[in-house]
Formats: C-alpha cells, sequence, structure tokens
C-alpha cells in the first residue's frame, strides 16, 4: 500500500463520519463544526489527486468565508434549546437499518473488486508546448490568461460594477 492510498482512506473516512455528524447533530453549532471539519477533509481528498488549487480554493471559499456566514447566522439566529420528541420506531430508523448493510455490502465489494496498476490519472499535460504538472495553479493560470483573458476580465468589470452599484444603494439609504 502506498503512503498517498492510506492517506486517501484515513480522509475519506473522517470526511464520512464528519458527514454524517454533520447531518445527524440536533446542535447546530456541532454541525457547523462538523461541516468545516469535513471542507478540510475533502481538501486533503482533492490532494491526493493531485489539484492542489482546488484544495487551497476549498479551504479559503468553504471553510473560511462560507463558513464564516453560516456560523453568524447561527449565532444571529440565537437558537436556543428545543424539545426533541423521540420516536421509539420511525421510517428514517428502519430504512437505515435496512439499507446501510447494503451500502456497505456495495463499498466491500469495491474495494474487494482487482484493483488495476493504471488509475487513469494523468501526470503531466502538454499546453502550448509547455509540461505542466496536472492540477497545477501554473496550468489553470496559463489557460485562464490566455485562452480565457476575455471572459475573465468581463467577470472582473461585472463584479467592480456589482460592489459599487451596492455602495451606491446603501449610501442612498444612510441620507
Amino acid at each position: 500500500m502506498s503512503v498517498t492510498f492510506i492517506f486517501f482512506a484515513i480522509t475519506a473516512i473522517l470526511a464520512i463520519a464528519s458527514g454524517i455528524i454533520t447531518i445527524s447533530s440536533k446542535n447546530p453549532v456541532v454541525s457547523a463544526i462538523s461541516l468545516i471539519f469535513h471542507f478540510f477533509m475533502l481538501a486533503g481528498l482533492y490532494l491526493t489527486l493531485q489539484a492542489q488549487f482546488i484544495a487551497v480554493i476549498q479551504i479559503l471559499v468553504y471553510a473560511g468565508a462560507i463558513m464564516v456566514l453560516v456560523v453568524f447566522v447561527i449565532m444571529l439566529l440565537n437558537i436556543g434549546k428545543e424539545n426533541y420528541r423521540e420516536e421509539i420506531y420511525s421510517f428514517r430508523k428502519a430504512a437505515a437499518l435496512l439499507l446501510g448493510p447494503v451500502l456497505a455490502l456495495l463499498l466491500l465489494s469495491i474495494f474487494m473488486v482487482n484493483p488495476s496498476s493504471d488509475n487513469g490519472i494523468v501526470e503531466t499535460i502538454n499546453y502550448n508546448g509547455i509540461n505542466y504538472t496536472a492540477g497545477s495553479v501554473e496550468l489553470i493560470a496559463d489557460v485562464l490568461y490566455t485562452d480565457y483573458l476575455f471572459p475573465f476580465e468581463a467577470i472582473a468589470i461585472l463584479l467592480i460594477a456589482a460592489i459599487l452599484g451596492a455602495v451606491v444603494l446603501a449610501k442612498r439609504n444612510l441620507h
């Protein structure tokens, strides 16, 4: 077994566990913290796929900016303790008990199949006569600033116009 596979297995198991905690926790703060941990585990999975740029963006955008907003909304709502009625028998529990082993068997069958040595991951990409590592920032920057320069600049102008419009509308309401 390679170190990459071990890292993948650990991050995958932790991502699944944090996802389960996110959707099953009754406390919204615990769910938010678990979701932040899940985003970090997804970034680790992206690293095993040699997609460093997407891993960094995953952490910056989702674990950073989006989750700050989610935690802020949770704090703003000031959710108190609620009385939860616990059902002894429910459809969700019965479905989980029936479908859980089926999912476990499916996952086990995937891992038991003879894996081939060729995983289909491309190590290098030749773009404009230059060899790049697949998923590297250099490749993304080269494609973005050569083939997609006009759309990139158009989006930048559109975002600046939106920011200026928001500032003008906010200032108008102050007076």
